[in-house]
């Protein structure tokens, strides 16, 4: 029920197994994050609540990718409606030291984009490892990772599981040419 729930809000849980694995949870905390619940991944009382009552997200736009930098979301979005929802971790705003020795801020940029390069494999860059990545805005992507906790913690990339970025794929919503809002 949790997860036809979820499925039916547009949480992007991949196929419905009925066990409360990592794909759950991250449905689970994307919702919690929609919704300005705490951000644990699990369903209790109050996200249950919540379910019961909630109605599918709405988007800015009418197409594309929309990262929302507050929330921590990623909406796929198809004719003005959000299709799937994703949890991500964007930039933390730290300071940081690059490749070259200088310093940076990990910050995922605001503004429109589009996908303009992809790697179809692991990809081992200098700040860590990216699952498949989709580049929107020069090294910044939203890609794959095995680590997408509640609040902001990457360099600047927007991540997703592993398995969501198997679907970006394989859906064709995250093509070269995709538009990407990031608010």
């Amino acid at each position: 029920a949790l997860h036809q729930r979820l499925v039916d809000l547009g949480y992007w849980l991949g196929e419905p197994d009925g066990s409360y694995g990592q794909l759950t949870r991250q449905a689970v905390m994307a919702f919690q994050k929609v919704e300005g619940l705490g951000r644990d991944g699990v369903a209790g009382p109050v996200t249950q609540e919540r379910l019961a009552v909630a109605g599918r997200p709405a988007p800015r736009g009418g197409g594309g990718l929309e990262i929302d930098l507050e929330r921590q979301v990623i909406f796929v979005v198809d004719g003005g409606q959000v299709t799937w929802v994703l949890n991500t971790s964007t930039g933390n705003g730290e300071a940081y030291t690059t490749s070259t020795g200088g310093t940076a801020r990990a910050a995922t940029p605001p503004g429109e984009f589009t996908v303009r390069r992809e790697v179809d494999g692991v990809r081992e860059a200098p700040l860590g490892t990216l699952y498949r990545p989709k580049y929107f805005h020069g090294g910044i992507a939203i890609h794959g990772s095995g680590s997408i906790p509640a609040h902001p913690a990457s360099h600047g990339c927007a991540r997703v599981t592993n398995r969501a970025m198997d679907m970006l794929w394989s859906s064709g919503a995250a093509a070269l040419g995709t538009p990407v809002w990031v608010y």
